[in-house]
């Protein structure tokens, strides 16, 4: 059903209508397009620009026609050009020419920005809860091996040792930043543009504030124009999103490092690998490898988006149909993708012996030289020549730091007495690191805590918003 047409001689060219046609992608909307269109009629109804008997044949043809969109007996069809002429044609098949007085004091232009913003706010929460439980997964897993040892690294060589449980954590903290950020975007983006009509406000919704209020905003955008052609609210989003897969792909990838036969530091349970159609012996971590892999188009949807905008004029372009498409793919990859990544991380079994077993390679302790001379009083710059004298010492005799004699310590430095023979272990590297962000027991134990915290704050913060904003969808 076509919603324009009246000022043309004739009907667009085949090629024109197949490049208009959005429905197919769009009609992800239609739940959200009845929601919106149901909260304007309320909107007409009250201001008195509609009779409450045709206003009342309009909510219940919507109502039905909202149940039939998401059991499926009512969707798009070869003649639709969007998922608003789709919804329209419907409303019209439902209860005859009154349907179309939907239409009054709206535009496309209002109607899909606001259908949109709805859609975003609704899936970055669930999203975001996705999130939340692979939060839960890394904190459970980070205190179950809060005593293991492990070699940490930079430069993807043997810098200092750690405690395996901090490795896990770290994790924790990124993705908690995503959570962050969805709820800064939710505070720029509770804002109604509904009422903007095409361009310039609509003289018959003199009051979208009570669609606004309505709908789960706070208030409405101050500029009509501004209120049908922004689109930072999607850039933003897809920058939200593409940032949470950037984080996937870095757990994806120690995850692969850590399986590998070289590192054998983890074992990823049978239900989250696959196999080889050739090799029968091989077990592989796909999931982690799709996680890094899958970043890529989510990074690629970003800048598809701001590549769409960068020329924009002000007002509403048709390139802007353009913005769905990587936000759906966007929504759609990090669905699928999280719940796998959470199972992962969930059942994954590590092999502490086999981290232990290399946490002193690469003269990993050469650090707590250095500190003990600094503690002694000998300018740090000074203490770090002498522990590089020590790692070069040991390099001569083919041995590791923690093996070096202390009459060789001495002959380096006259403060490296036979007590520091005590600081050179793994666990006596890591205990030392007793500052709230360190690797220490204890002060692994208080991150943990403050990110369970944290975590229950944001899950409890994502239900009270998916509340706020279910409204008449879940009616």
């Amino acid at each position: 059903m076509a919603l324009w047409g009246g000022r043309f001689s004739q009907g667009p060219d085949e090629s024109v209508a197949a490049l208009s046609r959005s429905v197919e992608f769009d009609w992800r909307l239609a739940p959200y397009d009845v929601r919106v269109n149901l909260a304007h009629l309320q909107g007409l109804e009250l201001l008195g620009v509609l009779q409450s008997e045709e206003v009342e044949v309009v909510r219940n043809g919507l109502r039905q026609l909202f149940k039939e969109i998401l059991s499926g007996a009512f969707s798009y069809n070869d003649q639709d050009e969007d998922v608003h002429s789709a919804i329209e044609r419907g409303l019209v098949e439902k209860i005859g020419s009154v349907g179309g007085s939907i239409r009054t004091g709206r535009s496309r232009n209002d109607l899909v920005v606001t259908d949109f913003k709805l859609y975003l706010i609704d899936h970055l929460l669930e999203i975001s809860q996705e999130v939340s439980a692979l939060i839960s997964a890394l904190v459970t897993q980070a205190e179950a091996n809060i005593d293991a040892v492990a070699p940490g690294f930079t430069h993807l060589q043997h810098a200092q040792p750690i405690n395996f449980g901090h490795e896990l954590a770290k994790h924790a903290h990124g993705f908690l930043r995503d959570l962050d950020r969805v709820g800064d975007w939710l505070e720029r983006n509770s804002l109604s543009p509904f009422g903007a009509s095409a361009l310039a406000g609509s003289a018959l919704v003199p009051e979208p504030e009570l669609i606004a209020q309505e709908l789960g905003f706070v208030g409405v955008m101050a500029n009509s124009i501004d209120a049908t052609s922004d689109r930072d609210f999607v850039g933003e989003a897809l920058f939200v999103l593409a940032t949470i897969g950037v984080h996937l792909s870095r757990l994806g990838e120690e995850f692969t490092l850590w399986n590998t036969s070289e590192f054998g530091w983890v074992e990823i349970s049978d239900a989250f690998s696959t196999g080889s159609s050739i090799m029968p012996q091989k077990k592989n971590p796909d999931i982690a490898e799709l996680a890094r892999g899958k970043s890529g188009r989510l990074v690629g949807n970003l800048v598809t988006m701001l590549t769409v905008m960068k020329g924009l004029p002000y007002g509403y372009n048709r390139d802007l149909q353009e913005d769905k498409e990587p936000v759906f793919d966007s929504v759609e990859t990090l669905l699928t993708l999280l719940p796998a990544v959470t199972g992962m991380v969930a059942t994954a079994k590590f092999h502490r012996d086999r981290m232990a077993s290399g946490v002193l390679d690469g003269h990993s302790l050469a650090t707590e030289v250095a500190d003990y001379l600094a503690r002694k009083g000998v300018p740090f710059a000074l203490a770090h020549e002498a522990a590089g004298s020590c790692v070069r010492k040991c390099e001569e005799l083919g041995i590791g730091l923690h093996e070096l004699d202390a009459e060789s310590f001495a002959k380096i430095h006259p403060l490296l007495t036979s007590d520091l023979l005590g600081f050179l272990t793994a666990h006596g590297a890591i205990s030392s690191r007793t500052s709230s962000l360190g690797t220490s027991i204890p002060s692994l134990q208080g991150q943990l805590a403050e990110v369970v915290r944290e975590n229950a704050s944001a899950s409890r913060w994502i239900s009270s918003e998916r509340d706020r904003f279910s409204g008449m969808m879940n009616q």
